[in-house]
């Protein structure tokens, strides 16, 4: 299956069915009096988040989609159908916005999460509509009312905690492989991973966190150098982001310093949200470099990149150092989660209503606190 993460669609909700002009015509019944229906309303274009999909690539072949026309107004009374609507399943993280002007229209962020993206038209009025009791004979009718029509782009987000950053063969999916059940091809020639990854790492019972591995950045990708920064969309929903590095490159004319320098770079000309963002470095491969030479490797590299933020040393082929990465992140996450605020259950009792009034300093600490509200009789 291929991964599309952003594409043009045109939709169109049904238009409205025309009214109807109509009298009751019947033996022995010289004044019938109106009896033509209204139209059916068109048919409305939802969107529904689907969990079970990780892609767009259905709307990349599909590209026109369109909801019925309500039916017409008949006589005896009737009232037309109205159309079946559209529901138009896209994944979790989709952002859905108006192609002309640029608008977001809608983001889908929790599954089974539905929105209208374009009205079906209003049915048009019968006489029956326009009947009183000076107009017995109304012969008026109204045609139905178009419907929405739109073109709409779609761009994809993946919803991650942690995102990996860095140079092709840094080992990201290497990582991804080893701390969850995600199994990216790895190879050693870059650009082995030609699209997102998402991997979800499980801590402990309901606790977990998810990752998302993009492909590998170079420097003058804003400039369309190796696969470009277009997948840097996919991390800007993150918490926290992981710049590996490959502190043992094949070439010894590689400067693993150059190569950091040159994505925070790249990740600055993407977006400045996005570079100031909580970032943390992660050595890989230091079991290819010897122990003895490693706290000195480690520590040059620090100093040369200035870097202040933390610092984690492992090695994703042996699992070295990944328990202690693992165990910082969910920390990080868990603790920029929203605590949930149990308000008490309060109940009308006779014991409660028996009980002493509360004092005016009492009713002043109730008033602060958000959650309860005390409104005045």
């Amino acid at each position: 299956m291929k991964f599309v993460d952003e594409v043009v669609i045109d939709i169109a909700a049904g238009n409205g069915g025309s009214g109807c002009a109509s009298f009751r015509r019947e033996k022995c019944i010289p004044f019938g009096g109106p009896n033509g229906g209204d139209g059916g309303r068109g048919g409305h274009v939802y969107a529904v988040g689907d969990i079970n999909l990780n892609t767009l690539v259905d709307f990349r072949y599909t590209r026109r989609h369109e909801a019925r026309n309500g039916e017409q107004g008949r006589g005896s009374d009737q009232f037309g159908a109205a159309g079946p609507d559209v529901v138009l399943h896209m994944p979790v993280g989709t952002i859905i916005a108006d192609a002309e002007t640029g608008d977001i229209l809608a983001e889908l962020l929790v599954p089974g999460e539905q929105v209208m993206l374009a009205k079906g038209g209003d049915g048009g009025f019968g006489n029956l509509h326009y009947k009183t009791s000076t107009n017995r004979a109304p012969r008026q009718k109204t045609p139905g009312w178009p419907g929405d029509h739109k073109t709409l782009r779609l761009e994809l987000r993946v919803l991650a905690d942690v995102g990996l950053l860095g140079m092709p063969n840094a080992g990201k999916s290497t990582l991804i492989a080893a701390i969850s059940n995600a199994r990216p091809k790895i190879a050693d020639y870059p650009f082995t991973t030609l699209y997102p990854n998402l991997g979800v790492v499980r801590v402990g019972p309901s606790q977990s966190f998810v990752v998302a591995d993009v492909p590998g950045l170079i420097e003058g990708a804003a400039e369309g150098a190796g696969l470009g920064h277009q997948f840097l969309r996919h991390l800007q929903r993150t918490r926290v982001l992981l710049h590996m590095v490959d502190m043992a490159p094949f070439d010894d004319s590689i400067d693993p310093v150059a190569q950091a320098r040159a994505i925070v770079g790249e990740l600055k000309k993407y977006d400045k949200a996005l570079f100031e963002k909580p970032r943390w470095l992660v050595l890989n491969k230091l079991d290819m470099v010897p122990v003895e030479q490693r706290a000195a490797l480690v520590k040059q590299f620090v100093r040369r990149l200035r870097w202040k933020g933390p610092v984690f040393e492992i090695s994703a082929l042996t699992r070295e150092g990944c328990e202690q990465l693992i165990r910082a992140i969910y920390n990080h996450v868990a603790s920029l989660k929203v605590p949930v605020v149990e308000v008490p259950d309060v109940r009308f009792s006779a014991e409660a209503a028996a009980a002493e009034p509360l004092s005016a300093p009492e009713v002043s600490a109730l008033s602060e606190d958000p959650r309860f509200r005390v409104d005045a009789v």
